[in-house]
């Protein structure tokens, strides 16, 4: 189960989900050009990899596409190590609301990762908006599908 949750006293979101993963599956997952285009988002749409460079210092560009509708995102990976990621994140159609992402991986032991992730935007208001975007089905859908292709062997 994932839980999302909007901080009252801060302009922040953060998740939370555990995997039968371990972290460094979970970091594959999310720097792997082609596995991450195969989970992220929701089940309506298809995300195609423009531009990926997953290294420390590096940037990104995916596209999310729906019936002819694309929805760019793009972002730099300020650090990427083994049991964190932290980067910059812009919904294209919002170019002005930039996120800082922190995405942590944290090793319970016997095979399972607990995946905690926050993003800090500039306002309430841009914070409220992204929670009323839809973003949790996509959150929610994607993390589902990430699910399938660990416990399928494909990460």
């Amino acid at each position: 189960m994932t839980t999302v949750e909007a901080d009252p006293t801060i302009p922040i979101i953060r998740i939370t989900r555990d995997f039968q993963a371990t972290p460094e599956q979970l970091l594959r997952a999310h720097t792997d050009p082609e596995l991450f285009a195969q989970w992220v988002g929701p089940d309506t749409m298809r995300t195609r990899i423009d531009h990926w460079d997953a290294r420390t210092g590096g940037s990104f560009r995916f596209a999310s596409v729906r019936d002819g509708d694309e929805f760019g995102f793009r972002g730099c990976f300020h650090e990427i190590r083994p049991d964190r990621i932290v980067q910059t994140f812009t919904f294209e159609g919002n170019p002005d609301g930039v996120a800082l992402e922190t995405l942590w991986f944290e090793d319970l032991g016997n095979g399972r990762t607990r995946l905690r992730t926050q993003s800090l935007v500039d306002s309430f208001e841009s914070r409220d908006a992204w929670l009323r975007s839809g973003m949790e089905i996509g959150v929610e859908d994607g993390y589902a599908k990430l699910e399938r292709m660990l416990a399928g062997g494909a990460v």
